[in-house]
């Protein structure tokens, strides 16, 4: 039984997820052999409905760097709520140095982020935000600062719930 619901849990994966790939870094190592040469991919994935996931992979060539981003960042992937087009409320995300201020914005107005924020915003499929990043800017660190602001939100159904209270 159990792992009959395993199998049906990989069965269940959305097959229209998007990838994004973020920023892809080269790296050199020295050794006592000369430099040699690696690549880190940073990449997003998500459905545009409200499933999103970031992955980071490293490799010799970068196709397979980004391959083993898009396998992590579909292991990673979190719902995330969202209201018509847009967030429920003001939302800070923080990760080490980087935080993110995400706001919710009218119909109209776009998204206002950074390349990494953006990415996954778009991913989530959230069309009208504001943000504002404070701290650090390093890329990865950006979008999982992004990622746990996000997750830090809450419906309203959520809140009456947790608190046991009618909220108008």
């Amino acid at each position: 039984d159990s792992y009959r619901g395993i199998i049906l849990a990989r069965l269940e994966e959305p097959t229209n997820l998007e990838e994004t790939v973020v920023r892809i870094n080269r790296c050199t190592t020295v050794t006592k052999g000369g430099k040699s040469m690696s690549f880190s991919a940073l990449v997003v994935v998500g459905d545009r409905k409200g499933s999103v996931g970031i992955g980071f992979g490293k490799a010799r060539e970068v196709p397979s760097a980004v391959s083993k981003a898009v396998k992590e960042a579909k292991k990673q992937m979190v719902k995330i709520p969202i209201k018509g087009d847009t967030i429920p409320h003001i939302a800070l995300g923080r990760f080490k140095a980087a935080s993110v201020f995400l706001k919710p914005a009218s119909p109209g107005t776009g998204i206002k982020a950074g390349a990494s924020a953006r990415a996954v915003l778009e991913s989530v499929g959230i069309k009208n935000i504001l943000t504002k990043c404070y701290g650090k800017r390093n890329p990865l660190n950006v979008a999982k600062a992004t990622l746990v602001g996000l997750r830090a939100l809450r419906t309203k159904k959520e809140i009456e719930e947790l608190r046991g209270v009618k909220i108008e």
